[in-house]
């Protein structure tokens, strides 16, 4: 059985796609038939994608060189002017490589600064997504200048797999990378694809079919998928006929002193089609939050007694808690009874803050589905021994999910959602202008909503944040969290 349902797009580690590599000879398709496919797509994409110009293939000492061999080849049978330069010995080519480089009957250079003069199309196929350590020497060295030509304006890079440099799992770039205009990757996708930087420096990515079989997904089961409506569509259930208002779920917005943040998530988890939404406020806040939203019930909840003593109605199916609740005690007196409550949470903000560096605590006090909503900086605060730049998002994402047993959605321009049972999911439909102050209560809110609703957590993550992103699209260049909660709505009864 697969790991995620039908029709979601899988990502690839490096170690599942040699894997799925490994299987497809296994099954009688022979490497050297893989690795022509391969080479054969980048050259096809090429020519598809520019006019003519003088093309510099760098091989690497792998199967990533191999690749590119054979584009060399192909783009020569095509009339184009190659010339290919290699990374060491060429004679020193083993196995599927050793083949790709018997189809080459030109020149072949070392690798050199100075030999990507005069090209227009530098084909990059020095290493593959599987690096896993820093480029160093003359392929530094060249990396560099390519870069250089890059930015110039003088060449454009076409990345076989993904850019050297660029860790396939990760994202991180170990040492240097140029920026590719295009890169053709093979099967599936990589997360080092959606992950920043390595996103950043990908340009179009294309994926080619090189002939492994789709039944080897079944054998892999891959756990990382791009988000998007196939992994989580199911879980949201169909609206009937004799539906009403308590079966859909009752949210409380947990408010503080910065009326804003929660005004907005509870605006945001309205629209997520929650049947009722209550507001826990301060003392004198109650007429500011009736007067903005006439369909929210407003309830005093000046303390942590108070709120302890309004979430004994079982009838409250979900809780938000941390936009806009402020410093100081209060906030951790708050959080720690919407915690107690063992209901579905939504643990944001400054309700996150209330753990800095006590992630053992919050673990201990999580007893029901838990979304925590971090963005970089609260998640160092929370795990100050992880770097999420160094280890990794998805990583740090997926540490934080199995250390705390919580949902993890770890925020940024490449968000990444993990659950404790080992899924994951990155966020590619986030547009830039979701940095804008009150995204993130929005978004809080839009989860707390789906949670109330009975989504489960993993899905009621993933299904918010892509929401979220569509709503940002819908808004247009110039966005406002208000205009987020507007758009919601119409996006999530498309669905």
């Amino acid at each position: 059985m697969d790991v995620f349902p039908s029709g979601t797009e899988h990502l690839l580690t490096c170690a599942e796609m040699a894997r799925a590599d490994a299987y497809a000879v296994e099954h009688g398709v022979p490497g050297t038939t893989l690795m022509a496919h391969a080479g054969a797509a980048v050259a096809t994409a090429i020519r598809r994608r520019y006019r003519p110009r003088p093309v510099l293939v760098l091989a690497g000492p792998g199967n990533n060189g191999g690749d590119g061999w054979v584009v060399a080849r192909d783009l020569a049978d095509h009339g184009w002017e190659v010339r290919i330069a290699s990374l060491g010995d060429p004679a020193a080519l083993k196995g599927d490589a050793a083949w790709a480089r018997s189809l080459w009957n030109g020149p072949v250079e070392s690798i050199h600064p100075h030999t990507l003069d005069g090209a227009g199309i530098v084909v990059d196929a020095l290493f593959g997504a599987g690096l896993t350590r820093a480029v160093d020497g003359v392929a530094a060295e060249a990396l560099r200048a390519l870069a250089d030509r890059v930015e110039a304006g003088s060449a454009v890079s076409v990345a076989v797999d993904v850019p050297s440099g660029v860790d396939g799992n990760t994202g991180v770039v170990r040492g240097v990378a140029a920026r590719a205009d295009l890169t053709v990757t093979f099967f599936r996708r990589k997360p080092g694809h959606l992950l920043l930087p390595g996103r950043a420096l990908c340009g179009t990515v294309r994926v080619a079919d090189i002939g492994i079989p789709e039944a080897v997904l079944g054998r892999i089961r891959p756990s990382t998928a791009v988000n998007g409506p196939a992994v989580w569509r199911a879980a949201l259930g169909e609206r009937l006929s004799s539906d009403h208002k308590y079966r859909r779920g009752h949210v409380v917005v947990v408010g503080g002193p910065m009326s804003g943040a929660a005004r907005l998530a509870v605006g945001a988890a309205r629209r997520a089609g929650v049947g009722l939404a209550t507001a826990a406020v301060p003392h004198g806040a109650t007429a500011l939050f009736a007067g903005d939203s006439p369909g929210v019930i407003v309830r005093e909840a000046d303390g942590p007694q108070a709120l302890a003593r309004l979430l004994t109605d079982k009838r409250y199916s979900g809780i938000v808690i941390g936009p806009g609740l402020g410093g100081g005690d209060r906030p951790h007196a708050l959080t720690a009874v919407a915690l107690h409550a063992k209901r579905p949470l939504v643990l944001d903000a400054d309700g996150l803050n209330t753990f800095d560096g006590r992630v053992g605590d919050l673990a201990a006090s999580i007893a029901a589905p838990t979304v925590l909503t971090p963005h970089e900086g609260e998640f160092r605060r929370l795990f100050p021994a992880v770097h999420p730049s160094v280890a990794g998002k998805l990583a740090a994402a997926r540490l934080s999910a199995h250390e705390t047993g919580a949902v993890t959605l770890l925020k940024g321009a490449d968000t990444v959602i993990a659950s404790p049972d080992g899924r994951s999911v990155i966020v590619e439909n986030a547009p830039p202008t979701l940095a804008t102050a009150g995204s993130g209560d929005v978004l809080a809110g839009l989860i707390g909503g789906l949670l109330a609703r009975g989504v489960p957590a993993f899905e009621a993550a993933a299904a918010g944040a892509w929401i979220h992103g569509e709503a940002a699209r819908a808004a247009g260049s110039s966005v406002l969290a208000e205009d987020l909660v507007a758009r919601i709505g119409p996006i999530a009864e498309a669905l």
